[in-house]
């Protein structure tokens, strides 16, 4: 059987990580560290168990502080739940939960927020938020497929928004995950050199 779960279990135990006087850039150093941590140990690693003893760190761009934005959060309260597709061919239930509006050299971008419908349910999730997104550096230095953001449900109108912490979906390192497919409207016409690269296993 194929596992669904991707990396919620990462996110919610590196959310307590940051202090609140940390900068952003130590608090992105801080997340590359924990996210190196949790794919070297067994009982955290999507890495099929031959490759962990391997394992020397992913690769990451450069951390990138124009790409960090306290970026202005609108919520969508009246969207349906749908069906996102899996990369094994099934559907997770998510709703839109929100849109998030930044502007990068002078252009402006909007990223849909979503909320997966099995995990709000469970009250250790129900404040997670999910960005899944492509961007025009899949398939060269990122994973051809995207990749992820992992946010809050934040209390007022901003979100932090902070693309050195985008992440690839464990089924880039593993065939056994299925793992949400972005959808069509978080595809952006501009490459994010920030976050986690990708290289063939």
């Amino acid at each position: 059987m194929k596992t669904t779960v991707w990396t919620i279990s990462f996110f919610l135990s590196f959310g307590t990580l940051f202090a609140q006087d940390s900068t952003a850039v130590e608090k992105a150093m801080a997340y590359q560290q924990h996210l190196n941590k949790e794919f070297s140990e067994p009982k955290t690693s999507p890495l099929p168990e031959e490759k962990i003893a391997k394992f020397d760190g992913l690769p990451f761009f450069e951390i990138e502080e124009e790409l960090i934005f306290e970026a202005e959060f609108f919520r969508t309260p009246n969207e349906s739940p749908f069906a996102m597709a899996t990369t094994t061919g099934g559907e997770n239930m998510f709703v839109k939960y929100g849109e998030v509006y930044f502007s990068i050299d002078g252009k402006e971008y909007t990223l849909n927020i979503y909320q997966s419908q099995r995990l709000s349910a469970d009250p250790a999730y129900a404040n997670y938020l999910f960005v899944p997104f492509t961007d025009l550096t899949n398939g060269k230095t990122t994973y051809g497929g995207g990749r992820y953001l992992d946010l809050y449900i934040p209390e007022g109108e901003t979100i932090l928004l902070d693309f050195n912490r985008a992440y690839n979906p464990y089924c880039a390192y593993n065939a056994k995950y299925s793992c949400p497919i972005p959808p069509a409207e978080n595809h952006l016409e501009i490459p994010i050199k920030a976050g986690v690269k990708y290289e063939k296993h």
